[in-house]
C-alpha cells in the first residue's frame, strides 16, 4: 500500500507526469495509470487517502466484485453524445453527474467511457465526429442538378444544389444557383450565414478550383475572393484534404440527406425560375431541419437552437 500512498502523494502534489511518478518509484507508467483510475472511479484523492487505514484505502480503491445478479443503470448514450459537443463538456465531468444519479448502480468510469465509445461506433461515420458548438460549417454542391425551364423560349437549364451542414447538430441549409462559379460559392456561403444568423469559426469547403487557388494536401492557397470572405467575416477557411472524405463527412452525408428528401421530392415539379425553385427548397428545408433523429434526441432545428445558435457569432 505504500507505494499506492506515494503514488497518490506525487499525483497531488509533485506536478509531475505519470511517466515520472513510475521513474521516481520504480513501477511501471501503466501501473500508475492504474492506481490513478481507480482513485479516481472511487472519488479518493489524497486529501482522503492520507486519513484512511491501509485497509480503508485498499476497500475503497478495490472494492469485491458485485454479485452477477445486480443491475446497472444505464446512462442515455445519445444525450452523452449530444452533450460533448458543449464547449467544455468532458466524458469525466458527464460520469460524474451520472455517478450523482445513479449512486450505487452507476458503472465505474474506465466502464463508463468504454460503453458510450462502443455506442458511438454504431453511429454513421458523420455523427460519431463530435463538433464543438458553432465551431464548423461544412459546404459543397450536389452531383444531380434540377431542371429549370424558360418560360419564354423553353430552353432547359440545369440549377446546381448548394448544400451547408453545422458541424455540431447537422442544421442543414440547401439552395440553387446556375454554375459553380466563386462568385455563385460565396454567394451561397453568405446566404448560408443569414439563414444560421451567425458565423461559425471555421468554413470547410472542397477544393474546387473557384475557391482554391492552389489545391494542396497541406497548403492549399484559398482565391481571393475566398480570403476576402473570411476576413469580412472573421471566419477562418479550412479546406477538406483531396482525397481524404472524412474530414467533411457532415455535408457528404448532408448532400446525400439534400438529395433524398429535398430534390427527390421536387422531381416532378416543373420550375420557371431559379427563385421559385430556391421558395420550393426553402420550404422543404423547414420539415428536413424538424425531422426527428433516428438515434439522437431532437432533430436539426432543436440540436442547433441548443448547440450552435448560443455560440455563433453574429452577423
Amino acid at each position: 500500500m505504500s507505494k499506492i500512498r506515494q503514488t497518490l502523494h506525487l499525483l497531488a502534489d509533485s506536478g509531475l507526469s505519470m511517466r515520472q511518478v513510475a521513474a521516481a518509484l520504480g513501477i511501471s507508467k501503466t501501473t500508475v495509470s492504474d492506481i490513478a483510475m481507480y482513485a479516481r472511479d472511487a472519488g479518493v484523492d489524497w486529501a482522503l487517502a492520507s486519513t484512511l487505514s491501509d485497509d480503508e484505502l485498499q476497500a475503497r480503491l478495490y472494492p469485491p466484485p458485485r454479485p452477477r445478479s445486480s443491475t446497472r443503470q444505464e446512462p442515455d448514450y445519445a444525450t452523452l453524445h449530444q452533450e460533448l459537443k458543449r464547449p467544455g463538456v468532458t466524458l469525466q465531468l458527464l460520469w460524474e453527474e451520472y455517478r450523482a444519479g445513479a449512486g450505487e448502480q452507476a458503472y465505474r468510469y474506465s466502464a463508463f467511457c468504454e460503453k458510450y465509445r462502443a455506442w458511438a461506433k454504431r453511429l454513421k461515420r458523420s455523427m460519431r465526429q463530435i463538433h464543438p458548438g458553432g465551431e464548423r460549417l461544412f459546404v459543397d454542391y450536389a452531383g444531380p442538378t434540377i431542371p429549370v425551364v424558360d418560360a419564354r423560349t423553353g430552353e432547359i437549364r440545369r440549377a446546381q444544389i448548394f448544400v451547408a451542414v453545422l458541424g455540431a447538430s447537422n442544421y442543414t441549409y440547401a439552395c440553387a444557383t446556375w454554375r459553380q462559379t466563386a462568385a455563385d460559392w460565396v454567394g451561397a456561403i453568405i446566404a448560408t450565414l443569414e439563414f444560421i444568423g451567425g458565423v461559425p469559426r471555421l468554413l470547410v469547403p472542397d477544393q474546387p478550383r473557384a475557391l482554391i487557388a492552389n489545391p494542396d494536401a497541406y497548403e492549399p492557397v484559398t482565391a481571393r475572393l475566398m480570403q476576402e470572405l473570411g476576413e469580412h467575416y472573421g471566419m477562418a477557411v479550412l479546406p477538406a484534404r483531396p482525397g481524404w472524405p472524412q474530414d467533411k463527412a457532415k455535408v457528404e452525408v448532408g448532400v446525400q440527406v439534400v438529395e433524398r428528401w429535398v430534390m427527390a421530392a421536387l422531381r416532378h415539379r416543373r420550375f420557371l425560375t431559379l427563385a421559385e425553385l430556391n421558395r420550393a427548397i426553402a420550404a422543404l428545408l423547414a420539415d428536413l431541419n424538424r425531422r426527428p433523429f433516428k438515434r439522437l434526441p431532437g432533430c436539426r432545428r432543436s440540436a442547433f437552437d441548443a448547440l450552435d445558435a448560443p455560440v455563433l457569432k453574429r452577423v
